[in-house]
Protein backbone atom coordinates (compact mmCIF):
# COMPACT_ATOMS: atom_id res chain seq x y z
CA UNK A 1 0.00 0.00 0.00
CA UNK A 2 1.37 3.53 -0.89
CA UNK A 3 1.84 5.97 1.62
CA UNK A 4 -0.69 8.35 0.79
CA UNK A 5 -3.12 5.66 0.56
CA UNK A 6 -2.17 4.16 4.06
CA UNK A 7 -2.02 7.83 5.08
CA UNK A 8 -5.86 8.46 3.92
CA UNK A 9 -6.58 5.35 5.40
CA UNK A 10 -5.39 5.81 9.21
CA UNK A 11 -6.43 9.60 9.54
CA UNK A 12 -10.08 8.51 9.61
CA UNK A 13 -9.13 6.74 13.50
CA UNK A 14 -7.45 10.14 14.06
CA UNK A 15 -10.27 12.83 13.16
CA UNK A 16 -13.41 10.53 13.78
CA UNK A 17 -14.51 12.43 16.88
CA UNK A 18 -13.25 15.82 15.32
CA UNK A 19 -16.58 17.69 16.69
CA UNK A 20 -15.89 21.84 15.50
CA UNK A 21 -17.78 24.57 17.69
CA UNK A 22 -20.25 26.36 15.71
CA UNK A 23 -19.56 30.26 14.93
CA UNK A 24 -21.70 32.27 16.59
CA UNK A 25 -20.97 29.86 20.11
CA UNK A 26 -18.65 31.18 23.22
CA UNK A 27 -15.99 29.13 24.28
CA UNK A 28 -15.05 28.94 27.82
CA UNK A 29 -12.22 26.29 28.71
CA UNK A 30 -12.41 24.89 32.06
CA UNK A 31 -8.61 23.18 33.18
CA UNK A 32 -8.28 21.22 36.40
CA UNK A 33 -5.55 20.35 38.34
CA UNK A 34 -5.28 16.29 38.35
CA UNK A 35 -4.70 15.10 41.95
CA UNK A 36 -3.52 18.51 43.42
CA UNK A 37 -4.65 17.53 46.80
CA UNK A 38 -1.54 15.18 46.80
CA UNK A 39 0.67 17.33 44.94
CA UNK A 40 0.29 20.22 47.25
CA UNK A 41 -0.64 18.99 51.00
CA UNK A 42 2.11 15.70 51.17
CA UNK A 43 4.61 16.63 48.58
CA UNK A 44 5.02 20.20 48.69
CA UNK A 45 3.26 21.16 51.66
CA UNK A 46 1.75 24.34 50.73
CA UNK A 47 0.40 26.51 53.82
CA UNK A 48 -3.98 25.13 54.35
CA UNK A 49 -6.54 26.63 53.11
CA UNK A 50 -4.15 29.22 50.93
CA UNK A 51 -1.04 29.65 50.36
CA UNK A 52 0.03 32.81 48.38
CA UNK A 53 2.86 31.14 46.65
CA UNK A 54 0.22 28.33 44.92
CA UNK A 55 -1.87 31.38 44.14
CA UNK A 56 1.17 33.30 42.13
CA UNK A 57 1.62 30.02 40.16
CA UNK A 58 -1.90 29.84 38.82
CA UNK A 59 -1.50 33.23 38.22
CA UNK A 60 1.28 32.69 36.10
CA UNK A 61 0.15 29.99 34.06
CA UNK A 62 -2.94 31.94 33.51
CA UNK A 63 -1.06 34.53 31.95
CA UNK A 64 1.10 31.63 30.03
CA UNK A 65 -2.28 30.34 28.65
CA UNK A 66 -3.46 34.04 27.42
CA UNK A 67 -0.29 34.45 25.68
CA UNK A 68 0.07 30.90 24.40
CA UNK A 69 -1.58 31.52 20.44
CA UNK A 70 -5.79 31.99 21.84
CA UNK A 71 -7.62 35.69 21.75
CA UNK A 72 -8.45 34.98 25.02
CA UNK A 73 -10.41 37.93 26.41
CA UNK A 74 -10.67 37.07 30.07
CA UNK A 75 -8.76 34.48 33.04
CA UNK A 76 -9.75 33.54 36.55
CA UNK A 77 -8.39 31.19 38.83
CA UNK A 78 -9.50 29.72 42.02
CA UNK A 79 -7.97 26.97 44.02
CA UNK A 80 -6.38 24.48 41.30
CA UNK A 81 -8.84 25.81 38.55
CA UNK A 82 -8.66 28.28 35.71
CA UNK A 83 -11.67 29.20 33.36
CA UNK A 84 -10.91 31.19 29.90
CA UNK A 85 -13.26 33.35 28.12
CA UNK A 86 -12.25 32.90 24.10
CA UNK A 87 -13.11 35.82 21.80
CA UNK A 88 -16.01 35.36 20.07
CA UNK A 89 -14.19 35.04 16.73
CA UNK A 90 -11.27 32.78 17.62
CA UNK A 91 -10.72 30.29 15.46
CA UNK A 92 -7.68 28.27 15.89
CA UNK A 93 -7.43 24.78 14.46
CA UNK A 94 -10.85 25.30 12.94
CA UNK A 95 -12.80 25.45 16.43
CA UNK A 96 -12.01 21.85 17.20
CA UNK A 97 -12.76 20.73 20.42
CA UNK A 98 -9.90 18.21 20.99
CA UNK A 99 -7.31 20.49 19.68
CA UNK A 100 -8.33 22.95 22.08
CA UNK A 101 -8.30 20.57 24.91
CA UNK A 102 -4.91 19.11 24.49
CA UNK A 103 -3.01 22.16 23.54
CA UNK A 104 -4.52 24.11 27.02
CA UNK A 105 -4.02 21.03 29.37
CA UNK A 106 -0.69 20.51 27.85
CA UNK A 107 0.56 24.18 27.99
CA UNK A 108 -0.89 24.18 31.39
CA UNK A 109 1.16 21.24 32.43
CA UNK A 110 3.97 22.60 31.45
CA UNK A 111 3.90 26.02 32.69
CA UNK A 112 3.11 25.13 35.89
CA UNK A 113 5.44 22.22 36.35
CA UNK A 114 7.95 24.65 35.60
CA UNK A 115 6.97 26.82 38.40
CA UNK A 116 6.59 24.14 40.66
CA UNK A 117 9.88 22.42 40.14
CA UNK A 118 7.48 19.28 39.67
CA UNK A 119 5.73 17.35 37.74
CA UNK A 120 1.61 18.82 37.49
CA UNK A 121 -0.78 17.63 35.68
CA UNK A 122 -4.20 19.27 34.05
CA UNK A 123 -7.14 18.15 32.30
CA UNK A 124 -9.24 20.40 30.14
CA UNK A 125 -12.45 20.60 29.38
CA UNK A 126 -14.59 23.35 26.55
CA UNK A 127 -18.33 24.84 27.45
CA UNK A 128 -20.06 25.80 24.68
CA UNK A 129 -22.31 29.08 25.58
CA UNK A 130 -25.30 30.01 22.96
CA UNK A 131 -25.69 33.15 24.41
CA UNK A 132 -24.10 36.17 26.42
CA UNK A 133 -25.76 35.72 29.73
CA UNK A 134 -24.60 31.91 29.96
CA UNK A 135 -21.26 33.43 29.49
CA UNK A 136 -21.99 36.08 32.34
CA UNK A 137 -23.59 33.06 34.50
CA UNK A 138 -20.60 30.40 34.06
CA UNK A 139 -18.42 32.79 35.52
CA UNK A 140 -20.59 34.11 38.58
CA UNK A 141 -21.27 30.08 39.11
CA UNK A 142 -16.90 30.17 39.63
CA UNK A 143 -16.80 33.57 41.54
CA UNK A 144 -19.76 31.96 44.54
CA UNK A 145 -17.89 28.56 44.40
CA UNK A 146 -15.13 30.25 45.42
CA UNK A 147 -16.43 31.82 47.95
CA UNK A 148 -18.20 28.45 48.90
CA UNK A 149 -14.90 26.16 49.18
CA UNK A 150 -13.54 29.19 50.67
CA UNK A 151 -16.00 29.36 54.05
CA UNK A 152 -15.66 25.73 53.75
CA UNK A 153 -11.81 25.52 53.73
CA UNK A 154 -11.04 28.04 56.61
CA UNK A 155 -13.53 26.14 58.91
CA UNK A 156 -12.28 22.41 58.17
CA UNK A 157 -8.81 23.67 58.52
CA UNK A 158 -9.66 25.46 61.98
CA UNK A 159 -10.42 22.40 63.25
CA UNK A 160 -7.47 20.24 61.87
CA UNK A 161 -5.03 22.97 63.06
CA UNK A 162 -6.85 22.07 66.56
CA UNK A 163 -5.66 18.52 66.51
CA UNK A 164 -9.02 17.55 65.14
CA UNK A 165 -8.73 14.52 62.45
CA UNK A 166 -10.10 14.91 58.82
CA UNK A 167 -12.81 12.97 59.94
CA UNK A 168 -14.23 14.44 62.91
CA UNK A 169 -13.61 17.71 60.86
CA UNK A 170 -15.68 17.39 58.31
CA UNK A 171 -18.85 15.10 60.58
CA UNK A 172 -18.65 18.69 62.88
CA UNK A 173 -19.03 21.17 59.58
CA UNK A 174 -21.40 18.54 58.15
CA UNK A 175 -25.18 20.06 57.75
CA UNK A 176 -24.21 23.92 59.08
CA UNK A 177 -25.50 26.87 57.09
CA UNK A 178 -23.38 29.53 55.99
CA UNK A 179 -24.44 32.01 58.44
CA UNK A 180 -23.40 28.96 61.41
CA UNK A 181 -19.90 28.97 59.55
CA UNK A 182 -19.55 32.24 59.51
CA UNK A 183 -20.66 32.35 63.17
CA UNK A 184 -18.10 29.08 63.58
CA UNK A 185 -14.68 31.47 62.36
CA UNK A 186 -16.18 34.13 64.54
CA UNK A 187 -16.19 32.47 67.24
CA UNK A 188 -12.64 31.09 66.91
CA UNK A 189 -11.44 34.97 66.08
CA UNK A 190 -11.63 34.86 62.64
CA UNK A 191 -14.19 37.56 60.68
CA UNK A 192 -14.43 36.08 57.54
CA UNK A 193 -15.17 38.96 55.36
CA UNK A 194 -11.98 40.47 56.44
CA UNK A 195 -9.79 37.68 54.96
CA UNK A 196 -8.45 38.40 51.82
CA UNK A 197 -10.80 38.74 48.83
CA UNK A 198 -8.43 36.18 46.13
CA UNK A 199 -9.07 33.40 48.87
CA UNK A 200 -12.97 34.31 48.82
CA UNK A 201 -13.57 35.41 44.89
CA UNK A 202 -10.51 34.09 42.91
CA UNK A 203 -8.25 35.88 40.72
CA UNK A 204 -9.18 37.69 37.11
CA UNK A 205 -6.83 38.63 34.46
CA UNK A 206 -7.05 40.71 31.78
CA UNK A 207 -5.95 42.58 29.37
CA UNK A 208 -5.31 46.48 30.06
CA UNK A 209 -4.22 49.39 27.41
CA UNK A 210 -1.45 51.66 28.74
CA UNK A 211 0.44 54.66 27.06
CA UNK A 212 4.73 53.76 26.63
CA UNK A 213 6.80 56.90 26.24
CA UNK A 214 9.36 56.48 23.35
CA UNK A 215 10.90 58.37 20.89
CA UNK A 216 9.98 58.84 16.99
CA UNK A 217 13.48 57.48 15.45
CA UNK A 218 12.73 60.38 12.73
CA UNK A 219 12.29 63.57 14.46
CA UNK A 220 13.38 62.62 17.78
CA UNK A 221 10.39 63.73 19.45
CA UNK A 222 9.18 62.47 22.52
CA UNK A 223 6.08 60.34 21.57
CA UNK A 224 3.62 57.79 23.46
CA UNK A 225 2.17 54.59 21.99
CA UNK A 226 -0.83 52.37 23.13
CA UNK A 227 0.49 48.79 24.41
CA UNK A 228 -1.79 46.22 25.97
CA UNK A 229 -0.45 44.61 29.09
CA UNK A 230 -2.28 41.98 31.42
CA UNK A 231 -3.72 43.29 34.85
CA UNK A 232 -4.06 40.78 37.63
CA UNK A 233 -6.99 41.27 39.43
CA UNK A 234 -6.96 40.48 43.14
CA UNK A 235 -9.84 42.49 44.52
CA UNK A 236 -12.67 41.21 42.46
CA UNK A 237 -16.18 42.02 42.72
CA UNK A 238 -19.14 39.77 43.74
CA UNK A 239 -22.48 38.94 43.12
CA UNK A 240 -24.36 41.45 40.96
CA UNK A 241 -21.36 43.61 40.83
CA UNK A 242 -19.08 40.32 39.37
CA UNK A 243 -22.02 39.98 36.76
CA UNK A 244 -21.72 43.32 35.40
CA UNK A 245 -17.60 43.47 35.24
CA UNK A 246 -18.19 39.76 33.63
CA UNK A 247 -20.48 41.35 30.90
CA UNK A 248 -17.94 44.21 29.88
CA UNK A 249 -15.76 41.17 28.48
CA UNK A 250 -18.63 40.13 26.45
CA UNK A 251 -19.79 41.91 23.50
CA UNK A 252 -23.46 43.17 23.79
CA UNK A 253 -24.90 41.00 20.61
CA UNK A 254 -23.45 38.31 18.10
CA UNK A 255 -21.96 39.46 15.10
CA UNK A 256 -23.54 38.47 11.65
CA UNK A 257 -22.48 34.61 10.66
CA UNK A 258 -21.30 34.91 7.29
CA UNK A 259 -23.29 32.48 5.55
Amino acid sequence: MKFDELDKKMRIYETANDHRVLPGIYMVARIDGRCFTALTRDRHRFEAPYDARFRDMMIETVKHLMQCGFKVLYGYTQSDEISLLFDLNENSFDRKERKFNSILAAEASAKFSLELADVAAFDCRISQLPGRQLVIDYFRWRNEDAHRNALNAHCYWSLRKDGVSPKDAAAELAGKSTAEKNEFLFQRGVNFNDLPAWQKRGTGVYWETYLKDGENPVTGECVQASRNRLKVDLDLPMKERYSDFIGEFVPACLPEIDG
